[in-house]
């Protein structure tokens, strides 16, 4: 207590507050590498689509996926990891997991080793993610944390634009393979940037439980391949139908094994908590329509207007500008209207921004633009203040199990958005594709691809691909809109549900 009164508290005030902005500005760049991967790919579907790798319609939603799946679903096992470990160790391993797999991908000769690179990496990924967060959180004094968790939580929506706009600016310089070396060396770097700034923390005896993992990976893949699979096998057919059936059951097997055991490492009661419960829906919702746009996104820019990938990066700027200027303002805002009415607005945001971008479609870019700062309006308010929600729900030696749980409903939203998109895109396209541009057809086959389409199609029709193209963005964009809208009442409902409840509780 007398150390308090001394001379030199000031300067080591000062200098814990130094350290701490280092680490913030460290772990930031980890969370934008990791998440702005998600998206960059998505600028090089076209290039891969139409590279000697040859991969279907279904291949390429996976070359997206299986980095996002295996990132979601064991950032929770991974926090807990980097909580029993140690949460630097963790975060070092994790980047250097990252940019092996980057690397495999990199030199991939087929679709098989492309997806196995996407696994590791994804598996880097979800060590990165709640570690970066954990290591914040114990560097940074109580009174800055608020703070510092929006501006990291920021990070997670401005990921996805700065993927964009540096996947762009790579891939104009090279291939889909530079992009991901790049990758790979911007891990390392990060990995040695961690190694100097960021702190050890203490560890904390925490189970890995890694059936349960196990389990809801598994149950979250057979989600996805019945999803990605639907146009091509069928809705009604046995592969589809067994593929849901087998995702119920692993979930229920998920849930039950739960709740039986005696220290879950995610403990399904706590999802009876209403409050946390919003959230994380929140949360799965606003990542859910963010990159199931960015991945349709990427495709419209090049095939429909005739952008560079280049020009494609910088063409979603204007998403980032709300996310980057209004972020450290939202805990006022909450403190000020409530966290409901802030939500209500972020999700009214995000649904308007969505399904205005697909009106945009035909027009000119600086209309395009306007419904891009609308969507990073709406992400700007909502990210901050779900992430504190989940933050506050758990004591703070679980840091990294709060942390791995709100990054799992992001990257299950993502990875749910990229397939349905998808999905729809693929349906409506393949329905439209025949009568716009029959020359596309050849032996009976109908391309599920656009650069498939357009290799085959004579000149004359290849506008046609193009407008059936457009027409399926359209309908999946307008679709996945209309599910952020719902998805984002029911949020504010149970949220408005939860404040009653508990102030009745008080009295």
């Amino acid at each position: 207590m007398s150390s308090l009164s001394t001379p030199a508290a000031p300067t080591s005030t000062g200098g814990t507050r130094l350290r701490g902005g280092t680490v913030q500005a460290c772990v930031c760049l980890c969370t934008l590498l990791v998440v702005g991967f998600v998206a960059s790919i998505n600028l090089a579907v076209p290039e891969l689509a139409a590279s000697a790798l040859r991969p279907s319609s279904a291949q390429l939603l996976w070359i997206v996926d299986a980095y996002v799946v295996l990132f979601g679903c064991l950032v929770v096992p991974a926090g807990a990891l980097g909580d029993r470990l140690g949460r630097k160790g963790v975060l070092l391993g994790g980047l250097l997991l990252f940019a092996l797999g980057a690397a495999v991908s990199a030199a991939a000769p087929d679709v098989a080793v492309m997806l196995a690179g996407r696994a590791v990496t994804g598996v880097g990924a979800a060590c990165v993610l709640p570690n970066a967060l954990a290591v914040l959180i114990h560097a940074t004094e109580p009174a800055r944390r608020p703070r510092a968790i929006a501006v990291w939580a920021s990070m997670s929506g401005v990921g996805g634009a700065v993927g964009n706009l540096g996947g762009g600016a790579v891939l104009s310089a090279g291939s889909w393979r530079l992009l991901f070396a790049v990758a790979a060396a911007a891990a390392v770097g990060c990995a040695g940037w961690a190694a100097v700034a960021a702190p050890r923390s203490p560890r904390h005896d925490r189970g890995l439980d890694l059936p349960a993992a196990g389990a809801l990976t598994l149950a979250t893949l057979a989600l996805l391949l019945g999803i990605i699979q639907g146009p091509e096998q069928g809705w009604g057919s046995a592969f589809v139908i067994g593929a849901f059936a087998v995702s119920c059951l692993l979930y229920g097997l998920w849930v039950l094994g739960g709740l039986r055991a005696r220290r879950p490492l995610l403990d399904p009661r706590l999802f009876a908590v209403p409050a946390l419960r919003a959230a994380c829906l929140g949360m799965l919702v606003v990542f859910f329509g963010m990159f199931g746009f960015f991945f349709l996104n990427a495709s419209l820019m090049q095939y429909s207007r005739g952008f560079s990938v280049l020009q494609t990066g910088l063409g979603v700027v204007p998403l980032t500008i709300p996310l980057l200027a209004g972020s450290r303002y939202v805990p006022g805002l909450v403190a000020r209207f409530g966290d409901r009415r802030v939500l209500a607005v972020a999700f009214l945001l995000v649904g308007a921004g969505i399904a205005g971008s697909a009106t945009a479609l035909d027009e000119s870019y600086p209309v395009y633009a306007v419904w891009l700062v609308v969507l990073g309006s709406g992400a700007a308010l909502a990210l901050p203040a779900l992430t504190a929600v989940i933050a506050v729900a758990l004591p703070r030696e679980q840091a990294g199990v709060a942390g791995g749980l709100q990054a799992t409903t992001r990257e299950l939203g993502s990875a749910l958005g990229v397939a349905l998109v998808g999905t729809l895109l693929t349906s409506r396209f393949v329905h439209a594709l025949p009568g716009r541009a029959p020359d596309a057809v050849v032996d009976g086959h109908v391309p599920h691809t656009v650069a498939e389409a357009l290799a085959t199609a004579a000149p004359t029709h290849r506008g046609g691909v193009v407008s059936a193209y457009t027409a399926g963005a359209d309908g999946a964009l307008k679709t996945v809109a209309l599910i952020v809208l719902a998805a984002g009442a029911l949020v504010v409902a149970e949220m408005s549900w939860a404040a009653r409840r508990a102030g009745s509780g008080r009295e």
